[in-house]
């Protein structure tokens, strides 16, 4: 199972700060942003190779379930 940033949403953020830093803002003015979206990823092929049950309701959450 993880848990973390979505990386597409994370390209497309450092795609707007380039565009600011390109169009003249200076980098130091810029704020540092943190991650907004995040993805749940289970590996049900791992689960069960360690005899573990992930239970329906995580299933239903997850963002990608690999099978």
């Amino acid at each position: 199972m993880s848990y973390g940033a979505n990386f597409p949403d994370l390209f497309r953020r450092a795609a707007d700060f380039v565009d600011k830093i390109l169009r003249g803002t200076k980098p130091a003015d810029i704020p540092v942003e943190q991650p907004v979206k995040f993805d749940l990823i289970v590996n049900l092929i791992v689960a069960k190779a360690l005899d573990l049950e992930v239970p329906p309701s995580l299933l239903a959450r997850a963002d990608e379930v690999i099978e």
